[in-house]
């Protein structure tokens, strides 16, 4: 038997609109300790790992291990039948085809439920290497958005530099070239607007701005976003989620074909 109950149902909209637009069928599983998500993308370019620990819920029952098939589309549209505010229950019994989502208003006047099919899907479970980075950002989760959106009109890859001068976002296209350099900044009012940089040497790497802005769509989860890169390394694009997990996106940098003539010099 599983159930899961969520006061601030409005997270688990952002969780999956956050994803849906890379993952279309994913496994979500169901342990003692949380509720989590591992999946490719169907390009297998990029991967999404989604971790809801449990004490995050206001009620968290799971007897057993479950995997539960989902078609995150599906999903999305049962979770926009909730309003902001609604707490959100999540029911599956042991070896049942169905999970039932429970939605309640505050005031526990309107009280809806919706039973959704499962589906069978084989998934591969990757073991993802714990890795020390050799940079890692964290700068304001909007601002971050608004850069690849930016660079997004002039360009199809980012090259992200980051040098003891601060972050570089550089794009070139048909039209032109666009270079944005984000400073380390921590003397803000607030923390979240901080732009920190931590590095042990310094790396330039490449990627598609197609799938930095599908990441972007998790902005609403976090106000900090924090990358971290390493050469030959995928990039790891993580959004905190309120005090109870996170969703990570790694995608793997390109490798340019005129390598040759973009090395720095040694």
């Amino acid at each position: 038997m599983l159930e899961l109950r969520l006061v601030q149902g409005s997270l688990l909209k952002k969780v999956l609109e956050s994803i849906r637009e890379l993952v279309n069928d994913a496994n979500f599983d169901c342990s003692s300790t949380g509720f989590s998500l591992q999946a490719m993308d169907s390009s297998h370019v990029a991967l999404v790992a989604l971790l809801l620990r449990s004490e995050g819920f206001e009620h968290y029952r799971c007897d057993r291990n479950m995997s539960m098939g989902m078609n995150l589309n599906n999903m999305s549209k049962m979770l926009r039948c909730a309003g902001n505010d609604d707490i959100v229950t999540i029911k599956a019994d042991d070896g049942s085809d169905t999970v039932t989502f429970m939605f309640e208003s505050p005031t526990q006047d309107k009280i809806s439920d919706f039973e959704m099919k499962l589906m069978d899907i084989d998934s591969e479970h990757l073991g993802i290497p714990e890795a020390e980075y050799h940079a890692i950002v964290r700068m304001p989760s909007a601002e971050f958005a608004r850069i690849c959106k930016d660079l997004s009109s002039i360009g199809d890859t980012v090259v992200i530099s980051v040098t003891k001068e601060g972050v570089k976002f550089s794009t070139k296209g048909d039209i032109g070239a666009a270079n944005i350099v984000c400073r380390q900044n921590t003397s803000v009012d607030k923390p979240e607007e901080a732009t920190v940089i931590e590095m042990n040497e310094p790396v330039s790497l490449t990627f598609a701005l197609r799938y930095m802005n599908s990441f972007t769509k998790a902005t609403p989860l976090s106000n900090t976003v924090t990358i971290s890169l390493s050469n030959e390394l995928p990039v790891v694009v993580e959004y905190k989620i309120a005090e109870m997990g996170y969703v990570r996106f790694y995608l793997a940098p390109k490798i340019e074909e005129d390598e040759e003539e973009t090395k720095p010099e040694v």
